[in-house]
């Protein structure tokens, strides 16, 4: 049976599990996706048996088969400021590449519940911490990989109302530690598919028509959450204005991978990839237990954001 949403799920999924890495572990998810040179690169949020997750790389020549790295990317810090947020885990990486330096955000965990903080690699092989970029509790951060009027800009999602319900702001940065100038932009759909909470998902992708944002969006229902995937496209120069938002998810959970795993009835993504040819293969954590691969065209995922605008 043809699937109903627009993202269409790869056969071979799911692409990577926890057998593929080099020591025993107990899941791999919601991984960050860019390309670098001639290879995809996952950078995983992979979880130990003890529970505490760290970011994991895997690689890919073709976007569909990876390799895990011998060892993991990045570990809980011991150095200051970061020591105190990351004691617990780090968690649900997104990359943005401005210039020839590859950004990373990550939420990291502690006693005193999630920030996000910033990274940044040029090689994939050595990492630096540039700043602690929240307070708690903020998540879901993804940077623009331009700047906004001569400003970095960051989309997040602060946890300023309870219990736990999140909207999507967006803030701006001179120097990518201070962040100021804070507007809404994203609220969740009452009755709709996303109606208790969204985050965003994939860093905000340029197309003619907007910024493409890829995001999440959750809703209650009887058995508990269920997390899908939703499209909307920011105004390129002021990109808290809402240019269109489809109004159905494109990915829902529905494989038996979506709902066997850690945490059942979720589809999640934190990194896509435009291809020259115009094909968009969004990256997502399946049940927050395996990596899977799912894709669209560009333009027809556009046309849906602007239905009925």
């Amino acid at each position: 049976m043809a699937e109903s949403h627009i993202l269409k799920r790869h056969p071979a999924n799911p692409i990577l599990v926890a057998e593929q890495f080099p020591r025993p572990v107990n899941s791999v998810f919601n991984a960050a996706a860019t390309k670098f040179g001639d290879q995809y690169l996952l950078l995983n949020r992979v979880e130990d048996l003890t529970g505490s997750s760290c970011l994991w790389l895997a690689r890919s020549d073709d976007g569909i088969h990876f390799t895990p790295d011998p060892e993991p990317a990045m570990i809980p810090a011991e150095e200051e400021p970061f020591r105190t947020v990351e004691r617990f885990s780090l968690e649900d990486a997104r990359i943005t590449q401005i210039g020839d330096i590859f950004y990373i955000t990550y939420v990291a965990y502690s006693k005193y519940g999630c920030v996000t903080s910033l990274a940044r690699t040029q090689d994939f092989q050595t990492y630096e911490r540039v700043a602690v970029m929240t307070l708690p509790d903020n998540k879901d951060v993804v940077l623009f990989p331009e700047l906004i009027g001569g400003r970095y800009a960051k989309l997040d999602r602060p946890m300023t109302r309870q219990p736990s319900s999140g909207d999507i702001w967006i803030s701006f940065s001179e120097d990518l530690v201070y962040w100021g100038d804070p507007r809404p932009v994203m609220k969740p759909q009452p009755r709709k598919w996303d109606e208790f909470k969204i985050g965003g998902g994939a860093p905000p992708i340029r197309t003619p028509d907007g910024w493409l944002e890829i995001y999440h969006g959750v809703r209650t229902t009887a058995s508990g959450f269920l997390y899908r995937l939703g499209a909307a496209l920011l105004d390129l120069e002021e990109p808290w204005r809402i240019v269109g938002r489809a109004a159905e998810a494109i990915l829902s959970p529905s494989a038996p991978e979506d709902f066997k795993g850690n945490v059942g009835n979720v589809v999640f993504t934190c990194g896509a990839i435009l291809e020259a040819d115009g094909e968009i293969k969004v990256y997502y954590g399946a049940a927050d237990q395996v990596m899977c691969l799912a894709t669209c065209r560009v333009e027809d995922l556009i046309a849906l954001c602007l239905q009925g605008v």
